[in-house]
């Protein structure tokens, strides 16, 4: 006898839930029987989930009846899903395989000391300069560059295109209350998901070999700091300002443009430092999926259990995430201390 019989006979639905078939008992329940004791006690007493109520109503769904379902109902829209989605995230694998074969093409005496002019430029500092050379120079000596300029090849793609379609959202999020409502939840959704979640529908609709399979987790997971901090930035402009800039009689546009967007620099600069940072993050879990770069040689650590490996590529991924961090503090403290 099943636990929760009593319900379904004492409401009338014997003959909607139908005939039990015979189950197989587990040892609880056959060394119960055999005792001869069927009761069960209150402490004992199951929770009402979907496998035990089938237990006592065979026409309620199991659990896997559901999983499946959602699969199944999946894999029905792939194919629809496929003829939207392909043409419009193609690009998205152009971009990511020309930044790549850049990285890769461009000979390393280059490829450092334009990256060394592009920390000068953004920070002013020499000591920073000093300090992203030695991290470099450190992962060429250990034969990791090539795996750094990868690694690096993507987060500026994916950075990139965060911060394009970030900002402009959280931009109308700012202007538009009802927006914000809406957005809000979305958000919250896209950053308490597991980072392994993004990947698992992405595999079922593009191939492996594809970079835009990985491309779209690292942006979905990546985007929500931009858009956040860019509306929260907006909203914080003192409203004295706003009303200064009402009484020289600008238009919206001018407003948004020439006052809102340079005062909220700074919490838009934020957000973009946490979009790398996730980014990088993502990185490394996206080689699960053939993403290439650092993370490529974690993972073969942790499959063939070779320590040194995993722990020496780990520590080019700290040394990346220092320099990719103190690049954009130094580029935001310029930004604060120009509008001071």
């Amino acid at each position: 006898m099943a636990t929760y019989d009593f319900i379904f006979d004492g409401l009338g639905l014997r003959g909607w839930c139908g005939e039990k078939t015979n189950q197989s008992m587990s040892m609880e329940d056959l060394l119960r029987s055999r005792s001869g004791s069927t009761e069960v006690s209150l402490w004992d007493t199951p929770f009402p989930s979907l496998d035990t109520l089938n237990e006592a109503c065979p026409a309620i769904a199991q659990t896997r009846n559901l999983t499946s379902g959602l699969e199944s109902g999946f894999l029905g829209v792939k194919d629809s899903l496929k003829v939207v989605i392909d043409p419009i995230t193609q690009p998205l694998s152009w971009f990511l395989n020309g930044a790549l074969s850049m990285f890769e093409t461009v000979p390393w005496w280059l490829m450092i000391p334009a990256m060394l002019l592009l920390v000068f430029f953004a920070s002013k500092s020499m000591k920073l300069v000093g300090l992203v050379a030695s991290f470099i120079l450190f992962l060429a000596f250990i034969d990791h560059y090539d795996y750094a300029m990868q690694t690096l090849a993507i987060i500026f793609v994916c950075s990139l295109i965060c911060v394009l379609l970030g900002v402009p959202i959280g931009i109308a999020m700012s202007r538009s209350d009802g927006l914000q409502r809406g957005a809000i939840p979305i958000l919250d959704m896209l950053q308490t998901l597991p980072p392994f979640v993004y990947l698992i529908p992405l595999i079922f609709l593009f191939s492996v070999t594809e970079p835009k399979l990985y491309g779209i987790a690292i942006i979905l997971y990546a985007i929500v700091p931009v858009i956040r901090l860019t509306n929260l930035g907006i909203r914080l402009v003192d409203k004295d300002v706003i009303e200064a800039a009402d009484a020289f009689g600008m238009t919206d546009r001018q407003k948004l443009y020439g006052v809102q967007v340079p005062l909220a620099l700074p919490n838009i600069m934020a957000g973009v430092n946490q979009t790398i940072m996730m980014s990088l993050a993502m990185v490394v879990i996206a080689s699960l999926v053939s993403a290439p770069g650092l993370g490529v040689l974690v993972l073969r650590g942790i499959r063939n259990l070779e320590l040194g490996v995993g722990l020496v590529a780990g520590l080019g991924i700290v040394l990346l995430a220092i320099i990719l961090d103190r690049v954009t503090k130094a580029a935001l403290a310029r930004v604060n201390t120009s509008q001071n």
